[in-house]
């Protein structure tokens, strides 16, 4: 079975996002902006319906198109809290989330995320998704323990690399290596350390998702 045949195929199923959404997608398309792969919200879309999160926490708003695509599916009263470190696309994204009228349901920060998080309380929230600064994704790790509530789900993006995660340590070229080691690092923590039941999926750029077991 070709593998880009099927993935083209079941990428065609998929709807495009309408209106002011649909346009805020397109504009960072063009623009370079990162912004979650198709097959990707697709995945975070069905985990949603599925759990219910009435508070979800998101490390990397960029413009806030990732943000905007969970609030369609989450329960009255859920919310969503977005920590960007970017200043201009901070701000993007606070004026895209006014235009969608979510004000009452996202709540943008802005901030190092690593300090932001340290603030947080324990046990706050259902799911959270990590779509930050890849290094950072091992330091943040004791932190959104912390703040995930028991049976919670941290689903964590790009953790494949464009397949560079498959790679030796010195194949890899070297202004990438402290990344891909630490990608490494993390993903070996979240699938051997006690109370996480991690399956790593090769949807998108890769997805790891994180059931966390706390009792």
């Amino acid at each position: 079975m070709n593998e880009i045949r099927v993935s083209s195929f079941i990428k065609s199923l998929y709807r495009d996002d309408e209106g002011v959404l649909g346009e805020i997608y397109k504009k960072a398309l063009r623009e370079g902006v990162p912004v979650i792969r198709t097959d990707t919200r697709e995945y975070i879309k069905h985990e949603l319906l599925i759990k219910k999160p009435m508070r979800l926490l998101e490390i990397g708003t960029a413009i806030g198109y990732s943000s905007l695509y969970m609030s369609l599916f989450l329960g009255s009263g859920a919310k969503i809290e977005t920590i960007e470190l970017d200043e201009d696309r901070f701000m993007q994204a606070c004026e895209n989330i006014r235009l969608l009228g979510k004000e009452d349901v996202i709540l943008p920060v802005h901030g190092d995320a690593f300090d932001v998080i340290k603030g947080l309380g324990d046990n706050s929230y259902d799911m959270i998704f990590l779509d930050g600064p890849k290094g950072q994704y091992i330091n943040y790790l004791p932190e959104l323990i912390r703040v995930i509530k028991n049976e919670g789900i941290i689903i964590s993006d790009n953790v494949l690399q464009e397949g560079e995660i498959l790679e030796s340590h010195f194949a890899v070229e070297k202004r990438n290596r402290t990344i891909h080691d630490k990608m490494r690092e993390y993903l070996y923590k979240l699938t051997h350390e006690d109370g996480l039941h991690t399956a790593v999926i090769p949807v998108g750029d890769g997805l790891a998702v994180t059931y966390v077991m706390k009792d």
